[in-house]
């Protein structure tokens, strides 16, 4: 074949396939894959691309759903990658109080083995989730000496400052931190639908005490962040979802605190209708895969809403055909005790369900008004 043929055959080709680019350019991109990292928008970014991105930020958030391994897994690969960009970093964990400092400075440390460091940051009380979804991630900063700062406050504090206002406390008994920024309209939306999906019924003074507890919750772990971030570390805050969807919450609260580098990620499962996901929730998603596979079985749930007392912890709302539904549990009881053992706070009562093997009775005790009597809940023998 001449030169000039085998041109004309090429451009013939040339333009067949140019043809069919045409209509192929307005299909819809096909669904992010596992382990695709996505904008804010929903469209794919290079990894290498968004981690320089966060390595330029003051602080990142890593959202969580608590009780879900994949997204620990997820974290601990993210602060990895973190880690080689940023070998100043600081890492955040909303779920120990600042009482517990000098236990996580030990541990990074090497001073404490595991045992040790559970019980000195009195981990079951202060969290009460099973630590070993945490302590690859713990793992990870003894290794490479990273800090770990507690982001949070005890409970009894947070009380104070929710129930009795933060004027009441003087400032060195909060450590300092200043009165939270009133939270947008649209955050005090989504914690009245979250009171009353939990609490039901028209109170009001209640869903202003959810909502100042939250705001509390919110502001002592930007403060805390914004603290650690003071001498230019990247400050990695590893927190639950509601804590930073849409902007609300502790990026709000660093916000008005002055700290605007920040981004907010969250781990997605892989969605079949490839729907991108809402405007604003957040400024990067990581696609997970089958981890659902590997997942734990779903642990036991009593299926009721708590809160603390000054001795045990107390019923806010109870779930339709639940265990404690069952049980004959109310609304107003008072637990004192569960499996024989006083109650101190909330994560001791979650703590001690989870322990509940399928098929058995978990007795309670508790108070209704001025009775205290025994109650006994039965969990089903295979989880729902």
């Amino acid at each position: 074949m001449s030169r000039p043929s085998r041109l004309a055959v090429l451009g013939s080709r040339l333009a067949l396939v140019a043809g069919l680019a045409l209509p192929l350019a307005g299909l819809a991109a096909p669904c992010p894959l596992p382990g695709q990292w996505l904008a804010a928008d929903g469209t794919p970014v290079a990894a290498d691309a968004l981690m320089r991105n966060l390595a330029r930020q003051s602080v990142v958030l890593l959202g969580e759903e608590h009780d879900r391994p994949a997204h620990h897994r997820w974290q601990l690969h993210t602060l990895a990658g973190l880690h080689a960009l940023r070998p100043d970093m600081v890492i955040g964990l909303e779920m120990l109080p600042r009482e517990a400092q000098p236990a996580l400075d030990a541990w990074v440390a090497g001073e404490l083995d595991e045992a040790a460091f559970l019980e000195a940051s009195d981990w079951a009380t202060a969290w009460g989730l099973d630590p070993a979804l945490y302590l690859p991630i713990l793992h990870f900063a003894r290794m490479h000496g990273v800090p770990l700062r507690a982001l949070n406050v005890a409970p009894a504090l947070r009380r104070r400052l929710a129930g009795d206002g933060w004027a009441s406390v003087p400032a060195g008994e909060r450590f300092d931190i200043p009165p939270p920024a009133a939270p947008s309209p649209g955050y005090r939306r989504s914690l009245a639908e979250v009171f009353d999906q939990h609490a039901g019924g028209d109170d009001p003074a209640a869903q202003e005490r959810f909502v100042a507890a939250q705001l509390v919750w919110d502001r002592v772990m930007a403060s805390a962040l914004a603290e650690a971030a003071e001498d230019g570390a990247l400050v990695v805050g590893l927190m639950g979802l509601r804590h930073l969807s849409f902007g609300h919450g502790v990026p709000h609260q660093l916000a008005d605190l002055g700290v605007t580098d920040q981004q907010s990620l969250m781990p997605r499962p892989q969605q079949a209708d490839c729907q991108a996901p809402p405007e604003g929730l957040a400024d990067g998603y990581f696609t997970l895969g089958d981890e659902a596979s590997f997942a734990p079985p779903a642990p036991p749930r009593l299926g009721v809403m708590i809160g603390p007392r000054s001795a045990g912890v107390v019923i806010q709302s109870v779930e339709p055909d639940s265990v404690a539904a069952a049980a004959g549990l109310r609304e107003g009881d008072v637990i004192l005790a569960a499996a024989g053992r006083p109650l101190d706070a909330p994560a001791e009562l979650s703590a001690r369900v989870r322990e509940q093997p399928p098929g058995t009775l978990l007795p309670l005790v508790i108070r209704r008004d001025d009775d205290v009597r025994e109650v006994l809940a039965r969990f089903p023998a295979t989880a729902p």
